[in-house]
């Protein structure tokens, strides 16, 4: 019977302003029946690190000037020669325990797959976030479970990128858009539609997790209500994401804020929203809409 050496898996958290979650991946790291062969902290400022205590385990951190799509081309660089598997989890994200077994071998079993997402256990993207205890407990009644055959369950245009996975091979010389500032709203989106160019994008039951969705160290509403109308039409010009759907993202996000502006979420700034939204329509008329402009708005 031929045996496989196990693929090797970099991990790459991208963190800024969170130091007790991105602190946890030490030991995410240890719980994984297959531990990963690099654990990379990308960050902005030594404030985003957590305690020297809770670093044991990080084979890297590499520093670089904050933005999302900056820090992670900087992990990227600090593993993609050395690696065959590149993946992308946030800082709160709370992996299985399998997490890493799983990918691995759902890649060697899919050598068509470009990346891939996998199932998320809980998502508290759109609530106030969903606790940490309440994530590992979520994490560990799912790993006392019998784990299935990891499948392709469906095929994806972009990938969420909370938990995005990707073949080193298919990123090749593709790095995310540096033209998309701060939180870079959809550059998970760009990102993998140009890896998709050489491989399927998919969705999988190979691995899962908990996406706590924390509120801390967000984009304002005002940023990223213009972000949410600027940055789709910046990818339709790119050519990463079709006219229909940026039309559809758009719409769906205005219409939310506004609709909701009055009983707004505790932990959402609707009105800053609904103002960012107006004043990226504006530049979109007058021509002067580009990512960057979240960069002059107020925080």
């Amino acid at each position: 019977m031929t045996t496989h050496s196990p693929s090797r898996i970099a991990i790459v958290i991208a963190s800024t302003g969170r130091p007790v979650e991105l602190g946890r991946w030490s030991d995410h790291a240890r719980r994984q029946t297959l531990p990963p062969s690099a654990l990379v902290y990308a960050v902005a400022k030594p404030a985003d690190l957590p305690r020297c205590s809770d670093l044991q385990g990080a084979v890297a951190v590499v520093a670089s000037v904050p933005g999302l799509p900056i820090q992670r081309n900087a992990g990227l660089e600090a593993v993609i020669r050395s690696n065959d598997i590149i993946a992308y989890f946030d800082d709160d994200y709370v992996p299985s325990s399998y997490c890493v077994e799983g990918i691995d071998h759902f890649f060697r079993m899919h050598p068509d797959v470009a990346a891939a997402n996998g199932m998320l256990l809980a998502d508290g993207i759109n609530s106030a976030g969903i606790p940490y205890e309440e994530a590992t407990e979520l994490v560990s009644r799912h790993d006392n479970r019998q784990r299935a055959q990891g499948v392709v369950l469906h095929e994806l245009n972009g990938l969420y990128g909370c938990n995005m996975v990707f073949r080193a091979k298919a990123i090749g010389e593709e790095r995310f858009d540096e033209q998309l500032p701060l939180y870079a709203w959809q550059e998970d989106i760009d990102f993998s539609a140009r890896v998709g160019r050489h491989g399927r994008l998919v969705k999988t039951n190979a691995f899962h997790g908990v996406h706590q969705g924390m509120k801390g160290a967000r984009l304002s509403g005002i940023r990223l209500g213009y972000s949410q109308v600027v940055n789709p039409i910046y990818l339709v010009r790119k050519g990463t994401l079709p006219a229909k759907d940026a039309t559809k993202l758009m719409l769906k996000n205005i219409l939310m804020n506004h609709a909701k502006a009055p009983f707004p979420e505790p932990w959402i700034d609707r009105l800053g929203r609904c103002r960012g939204n107006w004043l990226a329509l504006f530049d979109v008329l007058t021509g002067r809409d580009h990512p960057k402009r979240i960069l002059t708005l107020p925080r």
